[in-house]
């Protein structure tokens, strides 16, 4: 498999060899699909608290007598058929939204989602991606000059000037290849590897 090597000006000055096991591999649309909603899912946090009938602040006491009045019967206002009354299968706080996926099944996953990418030409290198200081502005320009927008940048080492600069750029984010993750890569138009990235991708996921 051959990447498209951008310079400076965005223009494609050569190519990079990449492995056809990380990014040569079909398109498997149902395992892509279980471990985006696994991922998801693993993020999720139980925070949701409602209370039963037994937790509700109300009283006990008969709303009115059994029989006589023409109206439904009830026993207490804090009936789950009434406005403000308990839950009758509440959320406790305390649910398990996680969902197990292997680690052979997630590495395929990704390796399935970056040979997509490579196939949409969604994919583009450069030697390296580093600012002389921590400016908006310049990351913004240093991405225009490469004609990209909507961008994930996979570097292969954490660069705090560029982290920086692109935390308040819409659209853009930052990652090593090790945090890499499956909705980030379907989530972003276009993804930036560095050169020295991909050999870290490869390691990883061949």
């Amino acid at each position: 498999m051959e990447l498209k090597l951008l310079n400076d000006q965005g223009q494609a000055a050569s190519t990079v060899a990449a492995s056809d096991v990380v990014f040569g591999r079909e398109f498997n649309e149902a395992l892509v699909h279980q471990i985006v909603v696994a991922f998801q899912a693993n993020a999720r946090s139980a925070n949701s608290k409602q209370q039963t009938r037994a937790e509700v602040s109300y009283s006990t006491r008969k709303p009115w007598r059994q029989k006589g009045t023409g109206r439904a019967r009830a026993g207490m206002a804090s009936s789950p058929l009434w406005r403000g009354g308990g839950r009758a299968f509440p959320n406790t706080g305390e649910e398990n939204y996680s969902h197990k996926v292997n680690k052979k099944m997630y590495r395929a996953g990704l390796r399935s989602i970056l040979s997509q990418l490579a196939r949409e030409d969604r994919i583009a290198v450069v030697e390296s991606f580093e600012l002389d200081a921590p400016k908006t502005k310049l990351a913004a320009s240093k991405l225009k000059d490469l004609g990209l927008e909507n961008v994930l940048i996979i570097t292969d080492a954490f660069d705090e000037n560029l982290y920086l600069a692109t935390r308040n750029l819409a659209h853009v984010a930052v990652v090593e290849p090790r945090y890499a993750d499956p909705v980030s890569l379907i989530q972003y138009k276009n993804v930036l590897i560095t050169k020295a990235a991909i050999a870290q991708l490869e390691e990883i996921l061949g």
